[in-house]
């Protein structure tokens, strides 16, 4: 006791033998209910921290940046060229780049008719290009051609003639040039046969279109209307003598 006569307290922990077991046994089932309905937001917030980061690192860095553009299927067109079209940043962000602009950049370039661009991972843009093939060649110049592909687009000039395609005497080839539409309306038309025989086709006006065929050969196609008719009967035709073949009434033939 304290010399003032009054009472002196301490504080002391209970012994655990002091604590029933009923009691115990509760306490821990509680605490195991506090976890398991913590555990799911911890789970919930580390994901969650996880992804922000694993999204920082891909959208927000170089880690999964640009290191190169893989072109492939160019023929007449370089890779270079391709990949200066494009106009990739290096290191930036892969996640990032936005596909589409480039593959509108690239099919810009008059020779390319199609690009397919994809990402590769972990830092490749892949461009595929289609070119466009030609079907025929339109004199613009001295030595110079200027090739046009089925849809009438005059995509590149050339100052030799390729071997394999015909002439087309067209004064404005275009995709909008009446002219140009009905020549290649009769071109898809030809058979081999024919196809083997022609050295050009002229079309000063739509009602007014002729083949020219090896030998010196003529043949008068008319306007661009049966034309699957009239490549059938001048392919007959062909094994007659006669330099003129007039199929432009398909029905009425006349060789001269």
């Amino acid at each position: 006791m304290s010399s003032g006569g009054g009472r002196n307290w301490r504080l002391v922990r209970a012994d655990t033998d002091a604590v029933p077991s009923s009691v115990r046994r509760f306490m821990a089932r509680a605490r195991k209910r506090r976890l398991r309905a913590a555990l799911p937001w911890a789970v919930g917030a580390g994901v969650v921290v996880v992804l922000g980061v694993l999204l920082w690192i891909v959208y927000g860095t170089a880690v999964f940046g640009v290191r190169s553009v893989q072109v492939v299927g160019t023929e007449v067109l370089t890779p270079l060229q391709v990949q200066q079209a494009a106009a990739v940043p290096m290191r930036e962000p892969l996640a990032r780049v936005d596909v589409d602009r480039v593959r509108a950049r690239v099919q810009g370039l008059a020779p390319v008719d199609k690009a397919i661009v994809s990402r590769s991972w972990p830092g490749t843009i892949k461009v595929e290009v289609v070119e466009r093939t030609p079907v025929a060649a339109v004199p613009s110049g001295t030595k110079q051609w200027t090739l046009i592909d089925g849809e009438g687009v005059a995509y590149r000039t050339v100052s030799r003639l390729p071997g394999n395609l015909p002439l087309a005497q067209l004064t404005a080839p275009g995709p909008g040039d009446v002219n140009t539409r009905s020549a290649l309306i009769v071109l898809s038309a030809l058979t081999d046969e024919l196809r083997e025989q022609l050295v050009g086709i002229a079309v000063p006006a739509p009602a007014q279109i002729k083949l020219d065929l090896r030998g010196g050969r003529t043949v008068i196609w008319g306007d661009d209307t049966r034309s699957p008719d009239k490549a059938l009967v001048a392919t007959a035709l062909l094994k007659r003598e006669g330099d003129t073949l007039d199929v432009s009434s398909p029905d009425v033939v006349t060789i001269r």
